[in-house]
């Protein structure tokens, strides 16, 4: 009973063809709520620490005397919480993935006008 079981589904593989994509040749589509990387408006933080302080993995660093804002690629879960918390809504969650790294890098980002506060 096993042997024709196996045969069956034998069959139906080699007439199906491929179950993966071909991925540098054919791109996965990419569906609308897919949680890819986090982006930054970066004229528009007020540089507050709320990012930092609710990200669980500590990606985020924030200078608030530099204008300095900042994230570990590698570090960070993608778990929203820091386009949660910002209270200017200057980060986003884009759906599409961060390239692939060979090394840790940390993305900064500097805001060119440093407020006096």
């Amino acid at each position: 009973m096993s042997i024709l079981s196996m045969t069956k589904t034998l069959m139906k593989s080699v007439f199906h063809g491929p179950y993966t994509l071909l991925y540098p040749i054919k791109k996965k589509e990419v569906f609308e709520h897919t949680k890819g990387s986090i982006e930054i408006e970066v004229a528009d933080c007020i540089h507050c620490g709320l990012c930092q302080r609710n990200c669980p993995t500590g990606a985020i660093q924030v200078d608030r005397n530099s204008a300095n804002w900042s994230i570990d690629r590698l570090d960070c879960i993608q778990c929203y919480y820091c386009v949660e918390s910002c209270p200017k809504k200057c980060l986003k969650m884009g759906n599409q993935y961060s390239a692939p790294a060979v090394k840790k890098v940390r993305d900064e980002f500097t805001n060119a006008r440093v407020s006096g506060n």
